[in-house]
């Protein structure tokens, strides 16, 4: 199969629009080529006219290891171009930044999750393409996640730079596919072009991610598609006082992590609580020691979550509820738990609101945490409604 940038690398007729244009490219550590080129090399040794390139979060060359940390801009010493950062100063490209380029090739792998930042990049890239008459070209590639989608949608008023519209959590899209859904919903008046893959089969082997290519982490502890798969649920953890593994060499892969929770105990109540949301993974206790952030060198204790090999089932895992259901088998077996991040704590740089709710696109499921008479089903009645709608809305805009 080959993705976008290879097709644009080997395709001299979608090239051609390209000549005599000052183009920008927007990538990460994991915008290379097949033969694991970094895109910009690659584009430029093609003759491509590149005369910028922007970083999403985590930077240009994936340096910034924890959440929340700010990238600078800088002149790429080997070409001698600006280097923009959409994680610094601004989140949202200046009409100086968009006044470097004609054409703005967006190469991002993305995990296909709503709070995965690269998506709301792209917002904000079509917006100001708009304003400045700029034309955006995604260099499609896979959602190593799949299909599936789970979650309930953001609600009105809880918009952030980790949710960009009405979106589920697990949404589904392939990022080329999203542009389009983006231009829809925003009614967007912007030239926009989607290289798209080839004999990209999303329920074909690898279940999302082809088995034929390497995986290269698009943000620093995205480190397999293990992670990609869970990510739906395990980064909702960022709005909780629990580890998500930061500090670790596998975080974002556990269902929570803490020096005072028992995770046998833990893993026994969910599946009283709600047997059936565990399904398609494997799940262990462990142990781990983070070297930093949350619960720094103290001993936790944690459930590993498995969504590959003989038990993993691509249509029946559902991490979205998975991690709800750790969250609700907590506040159960510990009532007075302090279970969520304070309003003091600003996820995103939002203010006045608890980082669960920023996450998650409202308060529901906190709330359904939280309600000692709230069952499964009054949870699952939310989100399979959104589910719906989902699937029903962005089902013209699918390209594989």
């Amino acid at each position: 199969m080959k993705f976008g940038i290879d097709r644009l690398l080997t395709d001299a007729q979608l090239r051609k629009p390209l000549e005599g244009k000052r183009v920008a490219l927007v990538a990460h550590p994991a915008s290379v080529t097949e033969d694991l080129t970094h895109s910009l090399d690659a584009l430029i040794a093609a003759g491509i006219n590149v005369t910028s390139a922007f970083g999403p979060q985590h930077g240009l060359k994936g340096d910034k290891q924890d959440n929340m940390v700010e990238t600078a801009d800088e002149i790429d010493p080997h070409y001698n171009i600006p280097i923009f950062s959409l994680y610094g100063e601004v989140r949202r490209p200046t009409e100086q930044m968009m006044s470097s380029a004609d054409v703005f090739l967006f190469d991002l792998q993305d995990l296909g999750c709503r709070i995965y930042t690269f998506v709301t990049t792209l917002l904000y890239l079509l917006e100001e393409a708009e304003k400045h008459g700029k034309s955006v070209w995604v260099l499609d590639r896979p959602n190593p996640a799949g299909r599936p989608i789970e979650g309930t949608k953001l609600i009105a008023g809880h918009e952030s730079f980790v949710g960009a519209g009405p979106m589920p959590m697990r949404h589904g899209l392939t990022l080329g596919e999203m542009g389009h859904w983006f231009i829809q919903h925003y009614r967007l008046n912007v030239d926009y072009r989607v290289i798209d893959m080839h004999y990209w089969l999303p329920e074909g082997p690898g279940l999302g991610w082809p088995t034929d290519r390497i995986w290269i982490n698009p943000s620093p502890n995205a480190a397999n598609f293990n992670m990609a798969r869970a990510y739906a649920g395990t980064v909702m953890i960022e709005g909780a006082t629990l580890s998500e593994g930061r500090g670790t060499t596998r975080p974002l892969e556990v269902l929570f992590g803490a020096p005072d929770v028992d995770a046998k105990a833990v893993l026994g109540e969910m599946q009283a609580f709600a047997p059936e949301w565990l399904a398609g993974c494997a799940l262990r206790d462990c142990w781990f020691e983070p070297t930093f952030h949350k619960h720094a060198g103290q001993l936790c204790n944690a459930l590993m979550i498995h969504a590959e090999g003989p038990q993993y089932d691509h249509a029946a895992f559902r991490p979205w509820r998975l991690q709800a259901l750790a969250f609700k088998a907590i506040r159960r077996l510990y009532p007075d738990y302090e279970l969520w991040r304070g309003t003091d704590f600003k996820y995103e740089y939002t203010n006045d609101v608890l980082a669960i709710d920023v996450i998650n696109g409202g308060p529901s499921l906190r709330e359904w945490v939280d309600d000692a008479e709230a069952m499964p089903g009054d949870l699952d009645a939310l989100a399979l409604a959104d589910e719906a709608a989902w699937s029903e809305e962005v089902r013209d805009l699918l390209l594989y």
